[in-house]
């Protein structure tokens, strides 16, 4: 098992402590009546805000936990067959033609279907972290504020699907048991493999959330100008 020197580990928290420092504006919204003054610019900005925090956050703690625990050999064998990301079955656009065609309904309701296929696995990375030999504090609590955080970009989303498309409020509930049943039985490198396949995976749509949600805010506001 690879571990870190205390110099290295201090390194890093060095790093990664102006990100705790950061105060992110809460949604406030479990539903539209709960944030009736709001606007829905201030909350679109609100959520694209805790996007990029989650995107930042999840980039910094995917080169922590590479950098403590992957051998650097395996680096590069995440991406092989049998470490596929569990949305890539999702009808999510990937190409930049492709996102430049959707409609904002589309796009709303695609970083939902990311937000909701996470919501699982990273209370799973919660779980699995603790069986680790010395895992740091600090990665631990990076993931549980990846969930929370999580949880509330959902609500995010939730209100603005209310209030830019005029639909209702879109149930809350996400079971897809595919995505969160794991076998615990693996090996500790099998096992490392497994959540350092997460950890990318999320960080990826973790990007595409954000900008999903930049996109929808620049046709807000120069509509024949995005690119």
């Amino acid at each position: 098992m690879l571990r870190m020197t205390v110099a290295q580990l201090g390194a890093w928290v060095a790093l990664l402590w102006p990100v705790l420092l950061i105060k992110c504006v809460p949604l406030d919204c479990q539903d539209e009546q709960s944030c009736p003054s709001i606007s829905q610019e201030k909350l679109l900005d609100r959520v694209i805000q805790h996007a990029e925090l989650i995107y930042r956050v999840s980039e910094e703690s995917c080169t922590f936990f590479e950098e403590m625990f992957v051998p650097f050999p395996l680096r590069l064998q995440r991406n092989q067959a049998g470490y596929a990301c569990i949305t890539k079955a999702l009808p999510i656009p990937s190409s930049k033609s492709e996102i430049q065609q959707i409609s904002d309904q589309w796009l709303l309701h695609s970083v939902l279907m990311l937000v909701r296929s996470w919501i699982g696995p990273l209370v799973y990375l919660q779980t699995t972290l603790e069986r680790y030999d010395n895992a740091p504090d600090l990665l631990l609590n990076k993931t549980k504020w990846l969930s929370e955080k999580l949880l509330s970009l959902e609500q995010g989303v939730l209100v603005l699907i209310t209030k830019m498309l005029n639909e209702g409020m879109v149930s809350t509930m996400y079971t897809d048991p595919t995505l969160v049943q794991y076998d615990m039985q693996l090996d500790m490198l099998e096992s490392i493999m497994r959540d350092y396949t997460l950890f990318n995976c999320f960080k990826k749509d973790a990007h595409k959330m954000e900008t999903f949600l930049k996109l929808l805010k620049c046709r807000q506001t120069d509509k024949y100008n995005c690119a």
